[in-house]
């Protein structure tokens, strides 16, 4: 079954499927007050602005991290 888990700061909502990641590392390298894989919850959605997050996201070479923007 799929691993999908959601992590929302009311702005946008990050999407982190876990069976595409092929742990690359971009997101802890790019945005570590965020992603932090060593903590539970790892995604700590408000380390950042949303800003700086969607470009986090955006910069994932799996297609693991995905999201949208609440409205």
């Amino acid at each position: 079954m799929e691993e999908k888990k959601e992590y929302s700061n009311g702005e946008v909502t990050v999407v982190w499927q876990a069976e595409k990641c092929i742990h690359s590392t971009n997101c802890v390298k790019n945005n570590p007050d965020v992603f932090q894989p060593k903590m539970r919850p790892w995604i700590k959605i408000d380390g950042s602005t949303t800003e700086k997050i969607i470009d986090t996201v955006n910069k994932c070479p799996s297609g693991a991290l995905s999201f949208y923007k609440n409205i």
